[in-house]
């Protein structure tokens, strides 16, 4: 289950070139065992996550990648608000022995280098204290690539959703790898 906002949607691409769907692909060609649900939500928050944690993880879920907080960025929300948000959607996650994976993001410049500083550290923290994988930057090598997002200088080309893909797969094989070998498969 990969719970996101519109990068994870793949806003402006077709569905097979969004990251979600290249993961799915990856597992299959690995022989993993895992069925990719993309449950990005355009212009959601952390707050919204959180919202549709428990529709989420309904089913068979085993992994949940987390990669929200890019809007909260965009909105300049407080950082603060933004960890108690992402800590109850890996609490939840975690009470129902999920394994978490936790997709880092940057705030934009435009709220001062405080703002920057404080909204960077949430993720780490909130890594090292549930004892989650983490994703350092969602968009590393994307972001301010003018090849790699579209017109709006947000979201990915279908070039930039494969970095974005490399991104997370670097975290996410050796997790799932981990939750085949104790007899795990599912979403």
């Amino acid at each position: 289950m990969i719970l996101g906002d519109s990068l994870t949607a793949g806003l402006g691409l077709p569905s097979d070139q969004s990251y979600p769907t290249l993961l799915q692909a990856r597992l299959k060609d690995e022989g993993l065992d895992y069925d990719v649900v993309n449950a990005g939500v355009s212009g959601d928050t952390s707050a919204g996550g959180l919202s549709r944690l428990d529709w989420a993880l309904q089913g068979d879920v085993r992994i949940l990648v987390v990669a929200l907080g890019g809007n909260d960025g965009l909105r300049g929300l407080p950082p603060a608000a933004l960890e108690q948000n992402l800590a109850h959607i890996i609490e939840g996650a975690q009470e129902r022995h999920i394994k978490v994976i936790l997709a880092g993001m940057e705030a934009p410049p435009n709220y001062g280098r405080d703002y920057i500083v404080s909204f960077h550290k949430v993720f780490p923290a909130l890594a090292k204290q549930y004892h989650v994988d983490l994703v350092p930057f969602l968009l590393d090598g994307v972001a301010g690539s003018e090849t790699l997002n579209q017109a709006d200088g947000i979201h990915p080309t279908a070039a930039g959703a494969r970095v974005v893909a490399d991104n997370v797969w670097r975290v996410l094989k050796p997790v799932a790898e981990a939750a085949k070998g104790e007899g795990r498969s599912g979403s």
